[in-house]
């Protein structure tokens, strides 16, 4: 089943672990591959350091502050498009990064199998026919750990543990 418009509405705190087990899915050419996310991490407000909205609202940031369920894409060294999942109410800034899935460890390794790129930014996950999510009813436990790469972010924000990764 497609998640909903309801489900992405959730804060990215509640959302990033509730994402494992989920399948990504991707529609190409006719050709659709679903693959199960197995790690997340979340981002959470302007207060987050490590958040891209951090320092407030930008053409980068601008989809982050909208109502969740959208795709937010970036390029990560200039080089590497990584995923995220827009979450909670329209004007409060957070986002689920999919960091891997059972086939794919790593969000760039996963971005560019799909042919996931910065063309997709801003694309309605609870609509759209080229990229959304689904739940098939696959639970899985998880365990938590520091988010990766952020070593820019203030030590606080370093440590907390929203890192979410399947067992």
């Amino acid at each position: 089943m497609r998640l909903t418009e309801d489900f992405y509405r959730q804060r990215a705190t509640e959302l990033a672990p509730l994402l494992l087990g989920k399948l990504l899915c991707r529609s190409e050419n006719g050709k659709t591959t679903k693959l199960r996310i197995t790690e997340t991490e979340c981002y959470f407000g302007e207060d987050d350091t490590a958040c891209h909205a951090h320092k407030g609202k930008t053409p980068r940031t601008q989809i982050m502050y909208e109502q969740g369920g959208r795709a937010y894409i970036y390029l990560c060294y200039g080089i590497h498009s990584l995923l995220n999942i827009v979450t909670g109410d329209e004007g409060f800034p957070e986002a689920v990064l999919i960091r891997g899935t059972a086939e794919y460890s790593g969000p760039a390794r996963l971005t560019k199998a799909l042919n996931i790129t910065t063309a997709l930014n801003g694309i309605d996950l609870a609509s759209s026919d080229i990229l959304w999510l689904e739940d098939d009813g696959f639970k899985c436990g998880y365990k938590t750990a520091k988010r990766v790469g952020i070593d820019y972010a203030d030590p606080k924000d370093r440590d907390i543990l929203w890192r979410f990764i399947a067992l």
